[in-house]
């Protein structure tokens, strides 16, 4: 007999609890070319996400799978080293499976980041956004389908699915830091495309700062879970009706390789503090 999705989770948890013996109430979601945080966490004990019952598998070039469990700016974390993207062709429920595992885990507050591409006109290459907000603009929301009252509740509110205290914090380490802090709003598509210079104005007119093809499942899910969630994202490529340069998946790469020391120091100063 086939297994429930409340059976999957239930059991991807069980096999990491035995596994783990100290668990994190704190999760890092690591998107592209922004692995390098897992070289500042200590202590670390690594388990490949092909060896979680249930877990997928990341297909996608610059995203390793393994779960790493240790300690960063001083707190106990567990970090998703390579993420689930809709494109690779994973329904929603398999994108945001991890995140339903991090709630039977008692996670209390999600990390997210992400490259994305940026229309607003003040954003550089390179430049690190805080995500105060989000435009769902994928095909299908990870909370469509029965819902179980356990999980969450079936209209969960979005209107704070990134926390403003957590924004706080970020900004105030931002300035003592002497950073280069943008704030914006992220829109989510499926993708695998990048985006015409058509849509990047539309997105840009509805009220998006940077474009992507991840996060906002995760995000969703995390806040029906009530876990506090912190987004950021790597300003990779800039589109527009005026921009003529090509996005590629390398140059993505190799943007948000330069932008990985602020992220670094971002991120592990915030845990500090938290």
């Amino acid at each position: 007999m086939e297994k429930t999705y409340l059976e999957k989770i239930e059991e991807s948890a069980a096999f990491l609890r035995s596994k783990v013996s100290d668990l994190p109430e704190i999760a890092i979601i690591l998107g592209t070319g922004l692995g390098d945080l897992i070289n500042y966490i200590d202590n670390k004990e690594a388990i490949e996400y092909k060896d979680i019952p249930n877990f997928p598998v990341s297909t996608v070039e610059g995203h390793s799978g393994r779960l790493i469990f240790g300690e960063l700016g001083g707190k106990r974390v567990m970090a998703m080293q390579g993420r689930f993207h809709y494109y690779e062709g994973y329904d929603m429920k398999q994108v945001t499976f991890p995140v339903r595992v991090m709630q039977n885990l008692k996670i209390k507050k999600l990390f997210v980041s992400n490259a994305a591409g940026g229309m607003n006109k003040e954003f550089r290459v390179g430049d690190v956004m805080v995500i105060t907000d989000h435009i769902n603009l994928f095909p299908e929301n990870p909370l469509r389908g029965k819902n179980f009252e356990k999980l969450g509740p079936r209209f969960p509110a979005m209107t704070e699915a990134y926390s403003a205290k957590m924004i706080a914090l970020a900004d105030k380490i931002g300035t003592q830091k002497g950073m280069r802090l943008m704030h914006g709003v992220y829109v989510g598509t499926s993708g695998p495309t990048f985006e015409t210079p058509a849509e990047y104005e539309f997105f840009r007119i509805i009220g998006g700062d940077a474009v992507g093809m991840s996060t906002v499942p995760e995000v969703i899910v995390a806040n029906h879970a009530g876990i506090e969630v912190f987004g950021v994202s790597v300003i990779t490529d800039l589109g527009g009706k005026d921009i003529k340069e090509v996005p590629t998946h390398e140059e993505v790469q190799k943007a948000a390789l330069k932008a990985q020391p602020n992220m670094t120091s971002l991120i592990t100063e915030m845990l500090r503090q938290l």
